[in-house]
C-alpha cells in the first residue's frame, strides 16, 4: 500500500537553528514556534521519518510567511530540496495573495520550477480574509485554469484554543468554494469540520473539487473520524501528519487503530493524493 503524508513542513537549516531571528519579522511564526519545544525539521530530517516509517513520499513546504521576502526564501529551500529528492518529496509555494501581482509572479515562478501546487496558506497570519475576493481572485483563478491545487489552513470553530488556531472556519471556506467551484482546493485539518456538511447535497455539490486533509488530528479529533469520514467522502481524504508538529510513525499508528478496511485505508493513505496529483506508481 502507498504512504503519501499530503502535508509537512520543512525549513531552512538558518530558520530552524536560528528561530528568534526571525520573531520580530512575522509576529505569526512567534506565536506558532516561541516555545523551543515547538519542532523545526529540516528536509534532511523529513526524509530521515519518511524512511523510518516506511512512507513513500511527501509534500512539502515552507512556512507561509507575511513577508513576500520570507516567501520567496522557503520556496527556494523548498525547490533545491525537492530537486534534491525528486522520488520522495513534493514541493508546495507559499506565497501572499495580499501582495497581488508579486504573489502571482512567485507562483509562477515556482510551478515552472516544479511545484506541484500552492500553499499552506494562513490568512489569519498573513493579513487577509481568505474570501476577500480583491486579494484572492486573481491568483484563484491562475490555479483553477492550470488545475493546480490549493492547500489552505482551517480550523474548527468550537473546541480548544491553540497557538494559531485562527479564523479560517468551515463557513469561510464554503464561501470561498462557492465562489471558485473550479477550483482544487485542500483543506488542512478536516477543514474544520466541513466536510460533514456534505452530507447535505447542495453543499456536496459546491465542495466537488475540495478535499480533506488530516493533519493534526491526533490534537483535534477521536480516531472515530477516519471512519465517519469515509462514509461521507473517502475518495477526498487525504492522509497527512503536520510532520514535525506530530511524528509520523506515531500518526501511521494513531491511523491503524481506526480500524479502516483494506480498500478505504489504500484510498485515504496515498491513493486519492496520488491520482489528484497523478504520480506515477
Amino acid at each position: 500500500m502507498r504512504i503519501i503524508d499530503a502535508h509537512t513542513h520543512i525549513f531552512a537549516p538558518e530558520v530552524a537553528q536560528q528561530r528568534e531571528r526571525f520573531f520580530s519579522r512575522d509576529r505569526w511564526f512567534q506565536l506558532l514556534y516561541a516555545n523551543p519545544k515547538a519542532r523545526l525539521a529540516t528536509a534532511d530530517e523529513l526524509v530521515t521519518s519518511l524512511n523510518k516509517a516506511g512512507i513513500e513520499r511527501a509534500i512539502t513546504f515552507g512556512f507561509a510567511w507575511a513577508d513576500p521576502g520570507l516567501c520567496r526564501m522557503a520556496n527556494d529551500y523548498v525547490l533545491e530540496m525537492t530537486h534534491r529528492f525528486p522520488d520522495r518529496l513534493i514541493g508546495f509555494a507559499v506565497v501572499n495573495p495580499r501582495c497581488g501581482e508579486a504573489a502571482l509572479q512567485e507562483a509562477e515562478r515556482c510551478v515552472a520550477l516544479g511545484c506541484r501546487g500552492i500553499g499552506e496558506l494562513m490568512p489569519d497570519g498573513q493579513g487577509y480574509l481568505l474570501n476577500d475576493r480583491q486579494v484572492m481572485d486573481e491568483l484563484l483563478r491562475w490555479l483553477a485554469q492550470r488545475h493546480l491545487p490549493l492547500l489552505v489552513h482551517s480550523n474548527e470553530p468550537v473546541g480548544h484554543e491553540y497557538s494559531g488556531k485562527g479564523d479560517i472556519t468551515p463557513a469561510v471556506i464554503y464561501r470561498m468554494a462557492q465562489q471558485h467551484p473550479e477550483l482544487t482546493l485542500i483543506c488542512a485539518h478536516w477543514g474544520g469540520g466541513l466536510l460533514f456538511y456534505e452530507l447535505m447535497p447542495e453543499v456536496q455539490q459546491v465542495l466537488r473539487n475540495t478535499y480533506y486533509d488530516t493533519a493534526a488530528s491526533l490534537y483535534l479529533y477521536d480516531k472515530r473520524i477516519f471512519a465517519l469520514a469515509a462514509q461521507i467522502c473517502r475518495e477526498k481524504i487525504l492522509f497527512a501528519t503536520d510532520y514535525p508538529l506530530i511524528q509520523q510513525e506515531r500518526f501511521l499508528q494513531h491511523v491503524r487503530e481506526a480500524a479502516l478496511p483494506s480498500a478505504v485505508l489504500s484510498d485515504i493513505m496515498g491513493g486519492n493524493v496520488a491520482r489528484l496529483l497523478g504520480l506515477a506508481d
